[in-house]
């Protein structure tokens, strides 16, 4: 009997950072395979941490295909929106590219939508709404294609465990034992209802105790600052010009305009793919 194949493209989410076992990393999609099927799904992360959507198209793609998986999953957007280069065109177009073909090869996708990284750092207001608007644009997309593709969606920018300190590892950006856990059982019962999953769901308890108030603040005085002003060293002046317009259109009561921008954006991200398919056919 041929064991069914899942492989698990993204960043470093999937790859399992916040979850870690003897060997380096574990993560939900590790905790997901073995329930499946009745006998665990043969699995292949080539999740990488700080990957954007142009690494899963042009390197994790390939090595995924080459698998012939029965399900795949992707899950990427954060880094993008975490760079100077951010284009949601751009990442729209990739990740139809990416769930074009896996589902052209007969693989069930599985996707989700995720936390904005300014509100999960805390951020001040000025500087987190900037962030949050392009998560909400590229989560917006993602829910799109999602549908078009009838992949299975986790709305993971939702739910009580975004807020609960116990989920998340000390970095306050990667989920920890727990939150992989939480992730992974929900995913699980989403392909259970499609008849997708006949293996047991993942346990939901923890092998490891949660990270204390005091890892959390240890982490943040000592790699959290190397980290945020690595990822971010090449937005942080951009960053700043959308925190000053950011402040002179609440000054003056426009904030709206900002986010009709942002919804804009979405439309014609999605549209452009529209357009481009309709060329393909022709």
């Amino acid at each position: 009997m041929t064991r069914l194949r899942f492989v698990a493209l993204g960043d470093s989410l999937t790859e399992g950072v916040g979850d870690p076992v003897e060997n380096g990393w574990r993560g939900w999609a590790a905790l997901l395979a073995p329930g499946l099927a009745e006998e665990p799904a043969e699995f292949t992360n080539l999740a990488v941490s700080g990957a954007q959507t142009r690494d899963v198209l042009e390197r994790q793609l390939p090595a995924g295909l080459a698998e012939r998986p029965d399900v795949a999953s992707v899950v990427v957007g954060v880094n993008d929106t975490l760079r100077c280069t951010f284009d949601l065109h751009a990442v729209a177009a990739r990740l139809d590219t990416v769930y074009a073909a896996f589902t052209g090869r007969g693989a069930l996708l599985l996707t989700a939508c995720l936390p904005d990284p300014g509100t999960m750092l805390g951020l001040p207001g000025a500087l987190a709404r900037p962030l949050a608007r392009r998560q909400r644009a590229v989560n917006a997309v993602i829910h799109a294609l999602s549908e078009r593709y009838g992949a299975v969606h986790l709305h993971a920018c939702e739910g009580d465990w975004i807020t609960d300190r116990a989920m998340w590892s000390a970095d306050r950006l990667h989920p920890g034992e727990r939150g992989h856990r939480q992730l992974a059982l929900r995913f699980h019962a989403l392909l259970a209802e499609r008849g997708a999953a006949t293996g047991p769901a993942p346990s939901p308890e923890a092998e490891l105790p949660a990270p204390t108030r005091s890892a959390s603040l240890w982490w943040l005085a000592t790699a959290g600052t190397g980290w945020v002003a690595r990822r971010c060293a090449d937005l942080l002046p951009q960053l700043l010009t959308l925190a000053a317009d950011e402040l002179r259109h609440h000054a003056r009561g426009t904030t709206a305009r900002l986010d009709l921008r942002t919804s804009a954006a979405v439309s014609a991200a999605l549209a452009s793919l529209s357009v481009a398919e309709r060329a393909d056919a022709a």
